[in-house]
């Protein structure tokens, strides 16, 4: 499918966040879109597939106009997107989100579904189990049967919404090779990005946006130097070092102790864990999705209840009291899915604020909206006061979850704290988490970059098939040791 687009613009109140945007994808090719977070890109492809409507401009497909009112309409007209959160339900299982939205004149029955799903699995190189349900599968599974759900719908233009976010790496190179797959059979492929690295490895072309504008306009032809498209998406060349990475630094008083603990939730188990984790330090959790890092955390917060052992705060055991415990002793969770776990999408950072105020029955509009615009002026966070954060980018949210943390914390738990970030906003976020760890905060982060946990982190435990290795100093690891042992070779040495 040949889309051309012309002069579309798209505001929300006085933010243009598409402003006379011109572009052409061509069938048959991978087209990168690349831009830093709130620069536009999201809004773009949502007006694409429907989600959103245009104010102004033309959509073409194969020379014809397009209307692409609703998802239904562009659904209908050969486009499908696949978001950063896959639109599914968690109860369904694989086959019974596979069937949602698709024509019933489509299968004659259960069986002749199941069977194309199992065909996309073969063609494609996937492996969704038709019988798992959704809410037990890793984001990477949840993003491949989405994917295969367009198709069987009929997509020729499959948009891909950060789809790289969260998933492991070999994750990443089964959707790679099935985008290049669908790509030569003649479908039209757009991945939105801001990962540099991944778009020059898979994109024919790259169209760059920043504050609603092509920069330049059109689409530049891959390869391109990296610091050229730096430029173009930031306005200036960004330099290689993180300001937020901070040198080894002197640790406190432990802030947690896991003795002996044994934690389990499904089929994952990890036992006889013992360490201590100190006031000021920064421990990365790494290893393959779904291989024990969330139960760590979850742990930590007092969400999940050890079967064996103790963990302790601050000297006091914390086993079974619940997050209300944890957050009395100065204890933060900042989960990986924002929207749905971290924040009340509808509400805007003054209505936040006023939810966590210590006396919050008293209704104090006016102190909530001053104390919202000190935090969008500290942390950068692109909108107002009365912005709902559903309407905000990946970035801005996570620093909204940040400006919401308390202005004293022992502990900090997040998962995936650059999720969905481009290179600015992610120096950002570390820049703000430096600052606690300076101020004695322990931080513990999941991460599946591992640039980013050999940078950030002072120590490391790495997760493998069920096991947890010891703390292991940053000094004795380097990004091939890392895959190794997340891969779990070598996994004895650490054990």
């Amino acid at each position: 499918m040949d889309v051309a687009i012309d002069q579309l613009t798209r505001t929300f109140g006085s933010v243009r966040a598409n402003d006379g945007i011109t572009l052409r994808f061509a069938a048959g090719q991978i087209h990168g879109v690349l831009g830093e977070n709130g620069a536009g890109k999201s809004t773009l492809m949502k007006v694409l597939a429907g989600f959103i409507r245009r104010d102004s401009g033309d959509i073409r497909l194969d020379g014809a106009p397009a209307a692409l009112g609703t998802p239904a309409a562009a659904m209908r007209a050969g486009i499908g997107m696949v978001h950063q959160e896959p639109l599914d339900i968690p109860a369904f299982t694989a086959l019974e989100n596979f069937l949602c939205g698709s024509d019933p004149a489509v299968f004659g029955d259960w069986r002749a579904a199941r069977a194309r799903l199992i065909d996309w699995n073969t063609r494609l190189g996937f492996a969704v189990d038709p019988d798992e349900r959704t809410g037990r599968m890793t984001v990477g599974q949840r993003q491949q049967l989405e994917l295969m759900r367009l198709l069987t719908a009929g997509a020729r233009l499959l948009i891909l919404d950060e789809p790289t976010t969260g998933i492991s790496a070999g994750q990443v190179d089964a959707l790679f090779a099935a985008l290049r797959h669908l790509a030569a059979s003649g479908r039209t492929i757009v991945f939105v990005s801001h990962k540099l690295d991944e778009v020059a490895a898979l994109c024919d072309t790259v169209s760059v946006l920043r504050a609603g504008r092509l920069q330049p306009p059109g689409q530049l032809v891959m390869p391109q130097p990296q610091a050229a498209l730096l430029q173009a998406m930031f306005g200036e060349a960004l330099e290689q070092p993180d300001a937020g990475a901070l040198p080894a630094m002197a640790h406190g008083a432990p802030v947690w102790q896991l003795d002996d603990v044994t934690v389990r939730e499904g089929v994952i188990v990890l036992e006889r864990l013992s360490l201590e984790i100190p006031a000021g330090m920064a421990l990365g959790l790494a290893g393959l999705e779904g291989s024990g890092q969330q139960l760590v955390l979850r742990l930590l917060a007092g969400a999940l209840r050890p079967v064996g052992g103790r963990v302790l705060s601050d000297g006091r055991d914390l086993s079974g009291g619940g997050m209300a415990q944890a957050r009395a002793r100065g204890i933060e969770y900042l989960p990986a899915d924002r929207l749905s776990a971290g924040l009340i999408g509808s509400f805007d950072l003054a209505e936040h604020l006023e939810l966590l105020a210590p006396r919050r029955w008293w209704r104090d509009r006016g102190a909530a909206r001053v104390a919202a615009e000190r935090a969008i002026g500290a942390f950068d966070i692109r909108g107002t006061p009365a912005t709902p954060l559903q309407a905000l980018s990946g970035g801005n949210q996570q620093r909204a979850m940040l400006a919401l943390m308390p202005a004293t914390l022992r502990g900090l738990l997040l998962d995936q704290p650059t999720r969905g970030l481009d290179v600015a906003s992610a120096r950002l976020v570390w820049q703000r988490i430096a600052d606690r760890r300076r101020s004695g905060t322990a931080v513990v982060f999941a991460s599946v970059d591992l640039d980013e946990l050999l940078e950030h982190a002072d120590a490391l435990l790495v997760f493998a098939g069920g096991r947890v290795s010891r703390l292991i100093p940053r000094a004795q690891l380097d990004a091939q040791r890392l895959a190794r042992l997340i891969g779990g070779s070598g996994f004895a040495e650490v054990g």
